[in-house]
């Protein structure tokens, strides 16, 4: 049986407050990048592998702790798992802001992944399960602007905040919004789910998730540092591969799995779920690819450069309610292939870089880009999850976001190999093609840039192919019809009609 209680209306004062907390936790997710370096020199630190676990240590907390979110959200009140969840979010802040040492500062970051890790299923169950079907795109929107806002204006606050302030003040300014968001919860936070007493969890699935997830999110994250052949670097593939294999094997035959892979015998949340890795490996890989060529091949500062993409985060912003709505009305599929069409086309502008490049083309193309994207990835994600049974929700917002993030950091970690490699081999015929008494410490310069400008355009020539292929599969996207379906556990609104698209 479903385990969700009926509602009269959506619980708007309790989403407001799990917008608040998933809001500072996406945001903290990516306002460390930028202060990396100050960070190393204030902390004495020697190399930059060691500051890297920062960034590096909380995605793989993130991505072991969000395959058990299911289970939680089943198991516990989502009052308790959140005030639970933003009380460690909170002592994790507290702890980064105030750190004396490095080893306090990684230990505050680990814990504030711990608590961050469950927010963001969290909020999507329950919007899931208090707006009817056929208003879903307009809330899943507004979800759409926090997750994808919030990390996005991250690196724009950060470049700011470390070139005019202390990098702990990127922790002193989240902590009393973690306060206010905790006390708010505290106050005023309701139950809106039923749980289930008697959930379970299998203890071996979850070792299986920690070595799968955390392994391959390891081993993909470390490679642009130390390289494919490192030997830490395939063992941690290697284990994350074969425990991920058992992981799923296992998940198949338990009544009772951490994660209900179940999900993927419909077809639409399936499709839906290939869409979004896919969309997710171009996305998250231009966020690395763009920043690389404005700092390292124009020269341009950190803050000046997360100001050129911060157009980028504002038009998604302001697209995702939007496109939320047009969701509801038009259904996810003629979104979708808009959409996908104009991440093409923007990707395909940002093949074409040169080595001065204009301000003006940089901004529209990353723009244009972010602007397509906003019209993929909510659509298509509410769509699929519309097609589950109830009780389904909790694996099937689990699923999704652990695809995501894994997927995110192998794309992530392929481009930029690829965008190395063949600035490495475009950089060895440009030298072999020159008189070597001709060649100062200027020309080696350009010679580098000119390598790196090959490499990224061509990185981005493999995005545009992976564009692609989400472009296809989008034709075959149908509208899960809500006619019928109803939400058993809801108060049932009228029917309604819907596009066949």
């Amino acid at each position: 049986m479903d385990s969700i209680i009926q509602e009269k209306k959506p619980p708007y004062l309790m989403l407001a407050i799990l917008f608040v907390g998933a809001f500072v936790s996406f945001l903290n997710n990516s306002l460390l990048n930028v202060a990396l370096p100050s960070i190393m020199i204030d902390l004495n630190i020697e190399n930059y592998s060691t500051v890297q676990w920062l960034a590096t240590g909380y995605m793989l907390v993130s991505g072991v702790l969000i395959p058990a979110s299911a289970f939680l959200i089943t198991r516990f009140s989502n009052r308790s798992l959140f005030i639970t969840s933003m009380l460690i979010f909170t002592i994790g802040t507290a702890m980064a802001a105030f750190a004396p040492n490095f080893g306090v500062l990684i230990a505050g970051r680990m814990v504030q992944a711990a608590g961050s890790s469950v927010m963001g299923p969290l909020l999507m169950n329950i919007m899931l399960v208090s707006f009817p079907l056929e208003k879903r795109g307009t809330a899943m929107g507004v979800f759409g602007l926090v997750m994808i806002t919030a990390p996005a204006i991250g690196p724009s606050l950060s470049g700011y905040i470390v070139e005019h302030y202390d990098w702990r003040v990127l922790f002193e300014m989240i902590l009393p919004l973690a306060v206010i968001s905790l006390v708010l919860a505290i106050w005023k936070s309701r139950n809106v789910m039923e749980i289930n007493k008697n959930a379970t969890i299998d203890y071996l699935s979850v070792i299986l998730s920690t070595l799968g997830f955390g392994g391959l999110l390891y081993g993909f994250s470390s490679v642009s540092n130390d390289g494919w052949t490192d030997p830490l670097v395939l063992t941690s593939l290697i284990i994350g591969g074969i425990t991920l294999i058992l992981f799923i094997l296992r998940q198949l035959k338990l009544d009772k799995p951490i994660l209900d892979l179940r999900a993927y015998k419909y077809p639409m949340f399936t499709l839906a779920s290939v869409i979004a890795i896919v969309n997710a490996v171009a996305m998250f890989s231009g966020m690395i690819l763009t920043p690389a060529y404005v700092q390292s091949v124009r020269g341009i500062s950190p803050f000046e450069s997360g100001l050129m993409m911060l157009p980028g985060a504002i038009v998604m912003g302001i697209m995702s309610p939007i496109t939320g709505k047009l969701f509801d009305k038009f259904g996810p599929r003629l979104l979708s292939i808009c959409g996908l069409i104009i991440t093409g086309i923007s990707t395909y502008l940002l093949t074409q870089l040169q080595i001065d490049s204009s301000y003006t083309y940089i901004i529209t193309a990353y723009t244009l880009r972010m602007f397509g994207m906003s019209m993929v990835m909510m659509p298509i994600m509410t769509n699929g999850l519309n097609q589950l049974p109830a009780h389904l929700y909790p694996h099937g917002t689990a699923i999704n976001n652990t695809a995501q993030q894994v997927s995110g950091s192998i794309g992530t970690a392929v481009l930029v190999t690829i965008m190395n490699s063949v600035a490495k081999t475009e950089g060895e015929s440009l030298v072999a093609n020159m008189d070597p008494t001709t060649i100062t410490e200027t020309t080696q310069v350009l010679i580098g840039k000119q390598a790196l400008l090959a490499g990224i355009n061509y990185s981005f020539l493999v995005a545009l192919g992976i564009n692609i292929v989400a472009l296809i599969l989008s034709f075959f996207i149908k509208r899960v019809d809500v006619r019928g379906k109803g939400m058993p556990m809801l108060e049932k609104s009228a029917p309604v009609k819907t596009a066949t698209n």
